[in-house]
């Protein structure tokens, strides 16, 4: 077994998931579309809790290389970079057709109250997201985009918890007024 089966197995999940939900998703769909047979599966994970979790990890370097390349990005700002990512996550969700949404807050809603190792690891993911979003902010602060006394941790968490929000309208919207209303308002009133 090698560990591009594994990472081929989380990937064909990851999509399907992303697209139709952690319970609607069966074992044999996401073994159909990786192209592997059953007995691959349970050689890497016990069962299909524990392909979630890793699922969500997955989800969550794939923030981080959004992120990182935003950070790398040493022509922008931070508040530039913040608006890199911002309007890198709205233009994927346009391409989508503002269906899908966060894959990590989408598995938040389906999987908090139902798996308590899940939920451990989402509530990880969202720290991470938090700790993320508030390093750029600390760089901002330090270049003095953003005023000198701004709580960057919960403005950290707040961002998070508000393009969330934003995300869920977009999915019944299904257009990007939220999101823009997101952009406008933590641009123009809260980092101001």
């Amino acid at each position: 077994m090698s560990e591009d089966t594994r990472q081929r197995i989380i990937e064909a999940g990851a999509e399907l998931v992303h697209r139709q939900g952690f319970n609607n998703t069966g074992l044999k769909d996401i073994l159909r579309v990786a192209g592997v047979p059953k007995g691959s599966f349970y050689f890497y994970f016990d069962n299909k809790e524990a392909f979630g979790i890793e699922m969500v990890n997955h989800f969550g370097a794939m923030f981080r290389g959004i992120i990182d390349r935003a950070v790398n990005d040493s022509s922008l700002t931070p508040l530039e970079q913040l608006r890199k990512i911002f309007d890198g996550f709205t233009a994927h969700f346009a391409a989508h057709g503002y269906t899908r949404g966060c894959p990590v807050g989408n598995l938040a809603q389906e999987m908090s109250d139902l798996s308590e190792p899940f939920r451990a690891r989402l509530v990880l993911a969202l720290d991470n997201m938090t700790s993320s979003l508030a390093a750029i902010l600390n760089n901002a602060k330090a270049q003095g985009e953003i005023p000198a006394d701004t709580d960057t941790h919960e403005t950290a968490i707040f961002m998070v918890e508000a393009w969330h929000g934003a995300i869920i309208r977009m999915k019944v919207t299904k257009d990007d007024e939220p999101l823009k209303l997101f952009t406008r308002f933590i641009f123009n009133k809260v980092l101001k």
